[in-house]
């Protein structure tokens, strides 16, 4: 990259709150987001997403190309009075199996839907490059943490959307990074099945901060096998998904929620200490950056800020990219790479046997 580019990247995470777009400026040192917005899906279309591993291939192929409508107006509405090079879709994960034979996943939202839309070079589905290289397909934000924070100190660079995922990045290297475990997801399923989907989530973590978590459960869920399982490893959402809750949560009622949000608050926080105290490297962690809709979850930062203290806890935001834009801003780089027929993903995260350039480019 030699001058300073506009593209647009697009993200809809695990939650499936919606598309969530980020007009970015790249430069060969740095990124900007010059703006971003969520577009939340419809109900309907929200529902047909987290039903996705049941539905049959027609209702699935419906579903490809009305996510590509949504990404695509996303897009249109974000670059309003810009030029944009180009965009980076991630889609939407309905299905991530990286432990099947063969390893397999699928991102819907079609990518000629929306280089059609909007008239621009669109670049998508990055995961089944890298799994074809006999990597995990996931995380890809790890060389984006290592363009934005390799140059400094350790850092572990935390995001925490549906799922969790952590970058060990800094002193001009990426020392690991993957999946952590359970972000806002199980946070999230648990307020929807009391309040009957009447509320998405628990805003700020209030409820959460109202309850007290049972240590006696916590202890039993962090001896989930994906806990001892050594990266590379990146997850579905399933993993910790609706079984979990009805396993270890089966009489939710609205009395019993608040020690429910905080236990499983616990567990991510727990979780991502955990995972950042085994796989650093033997250097002095300088700071946890977080980002995600987690980083808006006041008491789960409160949490984070005990547990890993003196170390200090941050966000992306005082590092000058918003935390709910950082991802659509990961894959508007991704893409800009492609087109500078450069590397996009880290090896070193996913256990792909080599570097690669990641996705399918649809030509405006």
């Amino acid at each position: 990259m030699s001058k300073k580019r506009l593209a647009v990247g697009l993200m809809s995470g695990t939650s499936a709150d919606g598309v969530t777009a980020a007009l970015v400026e790249i430069s060969p040192d740095r990124v900007r987001v010059r703006r971003f917005e969520t577009y939340p899906y419809s109900a309907r279309l929200k529902n047909l997403v987290l039903e996705a591993p049941s539905l049959r291939a027609p209702e699935i192929s419906l579903l490809n190309f009305a996510l590509g409508e949504a990404f695509a107006f996303a897009a249109l509405q974000i670059s309003r009075g810009a030029r944009p090079l180009v965009i980076g879709s991630h889609g939407q994960t309905v299905w991530h199996g990286p432990n099947a034979v063969p390893p397999n996943t699928l991102q819907l939202a079609e990518p000629a839907v929306i280089a059609e839309r909007t008239g621009l070079t669109t670049v998508a589905d990055f995961r089944p490059r890298d799994m074809a290289a006999g990597g995990q397909g996931a995380p890809l934000t790890p060389a984006f943490d290592l363009f934005l924070y390799g140059r400094g100190p350790l850092r572990a660079v935390v995001n925490i959307g549906g799922i969790a995922n952590v970058s060990l990045v800094g002193h001009g290297r990426l020392w690991s990074a993957f999946d952590t475990g359970p972000g806002n997801g199980l946070m999230d399923e648990a307020v929807r099945r009391v309040t009957k989907n009447r509320s998405e989530m628990d805003r700020g973590g209030k409820l959460a901060a109202r309850g007290k978590p049972d240590e006696k459960l916590l202890k039993r869920l962090l001896h989930h096998p994906y806990f001892r399982t050594s990266p590379p490893k990146s997850l579905d959402r399933a993993t910790f998904g609706a079984a979990l809750l009805d396993r270890y949560f089966p009489r939710l009622t609205r009395a019993r929620l608040p020690g429910a949000l905080a236990t499983l608050a616990e567990l991510t926080a727990r979780s991502l200490r955990l995972s950042v105290l085994e796989n650093a490297p033997d250097a002095p962690l300088a700071e946890v950056v977080v980002s995600g809709g987690g980083a808006l979850n006041a008491h789960l930062m409160r949490r984070l800020r005990v547990l890993f203290a003196p170390v200090p806890v941050t966000t992306t935001a005082a590092h000058g990219l918003p935390v709910m834009a950082k991802e659509a801003a990961c894959f508007a780089w991704l893409a800009a790479r492609v087109l500078d027929g450069k590397p996009n993903h880290a090896p070193a995260a996913t256990g792909a046997r080599g570097v690669r350039i990641l996705g399918k480019i649809v030509l405006a």
